[in-house]
């Protein structure tokens, strides 16, 4: 070996190294933003931002966390997490899950992002903050909270005592606070037990993070502060998660953090950590129809290749792209009209005469496919590239957009609408598995199953105790087979209460789940309520809001699935609970009655009250004419009065 030549070689390429920095090196010298320069008012846009340059790994870092985490799972096999997800994609742009945090366990509603790389909720201390689904946190409170004090691997405050950490995001919102360590729960769908973890405590937000209903962030992205690196670095998880978004007017869904056995017939991607430090797929070609775009392979590798990012709403392709896919989108809708989108501000591409029917849409429109390195194909459904146009029934738009100038293909939550994707870190691939994604455990066969998550207001490892007296013994209906209207849902709900009353809390009670049904006041109302010490059995109904006189079946699915789902958080004073038999009633004149209960009741005695006033006027009137011409007897003297000339 010849020493003086080697040592040559070595000291050019680190000069080399130092003047000309590899990619990933030099773009972690700064936060980058995946931004999105066509702007569209649907989209909750959340990319990632690369870790700040003391807590990025070199390659040889990684490679050796990686060697280290492939020896931590052959060792033994780990749990993992099951959660389910809530809210809407395309009501609320993104999807949520609960996430307990302390002791004893606060709990907060966080996006789902697998673009972001740090945790975090609203903190008590926090200067601004919007208002949130959940009170703020308060590490005082939490017998298990620490605060991550300053050290090399960290981003310091000012006084050089607390690690800090601050995101930007490409809608111009973002979030900055401190950071702390304490417990972390994952609800009781999981086997994984309570684990510590660093997570962000906000002083400060601006954007739509200041003015969304969800708390925080949940980030899923690669980083050194993503909850799921932090658990597989401490050995209880391995490297793989997974997401389930449900269809178009369902909503909710299930995440698993952890690993979890593929189906058969899943569809697999190379997802290289490497070429991008977001969740990127080989995808090379698109098919609309089963006609492949007369596209190059390299449109969907420009700049960061094609994204998977689970905290955008739509999908935005390079303009090649882009325009080839909406041309071959257009050329296939013989039957359609072309008609102007919901909102007058924004170029919409919509069409009108397909039903509402959202299992009849792949009559009207053509499926896609993605074809990827492997040439495995994944088919996408109508469901997942179109969105419902807000003002005309049976009309659907394109929820797929261009990028702007960006060559970046980016993949938002619309395209994996039920669809199963495990994201397996591990062996560096992302998986797609056609689904129901409300039937996600049935369909994949998980024995044992948990039942749905209780609310925030069921305490752990507490039962609901009904009286048999009160417990309802009819079985649930079975919910609207057909498309037809619902006048009003009607369920059970039985409480074990810490109040010795309940009776005087029903108002509040009511208050609190109309918010949560996202409903109006008086959509909710008691139809009875019986109480046998602290155990309470209440009958609710619920009703089309007033400007409407039935549900649609896709409104009363979601609502039905909101009760049986157990999705409903109600402060801890109302103790545990449970919702049983629920069901659906047409509309009728005697509904709208019972809806309007109030107003009817105010109408009748405002008419009674003018019915009353007017007796009495005209009574009034009536005496005073009979007093004026009161009958005069013989002799009574009558004043002369001058004769008038005819």
């Amino acid at each position: 070996m010849d020493w003086p030549r080697s040592f040559a070689a070595t000291l050019a390429v680190l000069i080399s190294v130092a003047i000309f920095p590899p990619p990933d090196l030099a773009l972690s010298t700064t936060k980058f933003i995946l931004r999105n320069n066509t702007t569209n008012r649907h989209t909750m846009f959340i990319p990632l931002s690369l870790s700040p340059p003391n807590s990025s790994l070199s390659s040889s870092a990684s490679t050796a966390v990686k060697s280290r985490r492939h020896l931590q799972k052959s060792e033994s096999p780990h749990p993992n997490a099951r959660m389910p997800l809530h809210d809407d994609l395309l009501r609320n742009g993104y999807y949520t899950t609960r996430l307990l945090i302390g002791s004893p366990p606060q709990k907060f509603a966080l996006i789902v992002d697998t673009g972001s790389t740090v945790t975090y909720v609203p903190c008590s201390t926090c200067e601004q903050c919007g208002k949130h689904q959940d009170p703020t946190f308060q590490p005082d409170l939490s017998s298990t909270y620490k605060p991550v004090k300053c050290n090399i691997d960290c981003q310091c405050d000012t006084d050089k005592g607390q690690c800090i950490y601050e995101r930007q995001y490409a809608e111009m919102s973002s979030s900055s606070g401190v950071l702390g360590n304490d417990v972390i729960s994952f609800g009781d769908q999981s086997e994984l037990k309570p684990q510590r973890a660093n997570f962000g405590c906000e002083n400060l937000e601006t954007g739509d993070l200041y003015s969304q209903h969800a708390d925080g962030i949940m980030g899923l992205g690669r980083g050194d502060l993503s909850i799921v690196d932090q658990l597989v670095d401490k050995g209880v998880i391995s490297d793989s998660f997974s997401l389930c978004y449900g269809g178009m007017d369902v909503g909710g869904g299930a995440m698993v953090l952890g690993g979890i056995s593929s189906p058969a017939d899943m569809v697999f991607t190379h997802s290289n950590p490497v070429r991008s430090p977001y969740y990127n797929i080989e995808l090379r070609e698109l098919h609309v129809a089963g006609k492949r775009l007369s596209l190059s392979p390299a449109v969907f590798d420009g700049k960061h290749g094609s994204v998977l990012d689970s905290g955008t709403t739509y999908a935005y392709l390079p303009e090649a792209a882009f325009l080839a896919f909406k041309e071959a989108i257009v050329n296939e809708l013989h039957s359609l009209k072309q008609i102007r989108g919901p909102d007058p501000n924004y170029n919409d591409i919509c069409f009108s005469g397909a039903g509402s029917d959202v299992a009849e849409l792949s009559k009207a429109f053509p499926t896609v496919d993605m074809v990827f390195e492997n040439k495995q194909k994944f088919r996408l459904a109508p469901e997942n590239y179109l969105f419902r146009h807000s003002k005309v029934r049976g009309a659907y738009c394109l929820g797929v957009f261009q990028n702007g100038k960006d060559p970046t293909t980016l993949l938002g939550g619309i395209v994996v609408r039920n669809t199963f994707v495990t994201y397996d870190r591990e062996h560096e691939k992302i998986g797609f598995w056609k689904t129901n994604c409300s039937e996600l455990w049935e369909r994949l066969n998980v024995t044992g199953a948990p039942p749905p998550e209780p609310s925030a207001g069921k305490r752990p490892n507490s039962t609901t105790i009904v009286p048999p007296a009160m417990a309802p013994t009819v079985p649930p209906h079975d919910v609207f087979p057909g498309e037809q209207k619902v006048g009003r849902i009607t369920f059970y709900m039985s409480l074990n209460v810490t109040y010795l009353n309940l009776k005087p809390h029903i108002k509040e009670l009511t208050d609190i789940m109309n918010k949560e049904l996202d409903s109006n006041v008086s959509q909710v109302q008691v139809i009875s309520f019986v109480s046998e010490g602290n155990n309470s059995l209440i009958r609710w109904a619920i009703f089309p809001a007033r400007s409407a006189s039935y549900f649609s079946n896709a409104t009363a699915m979601v609502i039905i699935s909101k009760l049986s789902e157990h999705r409903l958080n109600l402060p801890q004073n109302f103790g545990s609970y449970r919702f049983s038999r629920w069901s659906t009633d047409p509309p009728t004149k005697w509904m709208w009655l019972q809806q309007h209960n109030i107003a009817v009741v105010v109408a009748i005695i405002v008419t009674l009250a003018l019915s009353l006033v007017a007796f009495a006027t005209w009574f009034i009137w009536r005496r005073r004419l009979q007093t004026a011409n009161v009958y005069k007897p013989v002799g009574a003297s009558v004043p002369e009065q001058e004769l008038q000339p005819l």
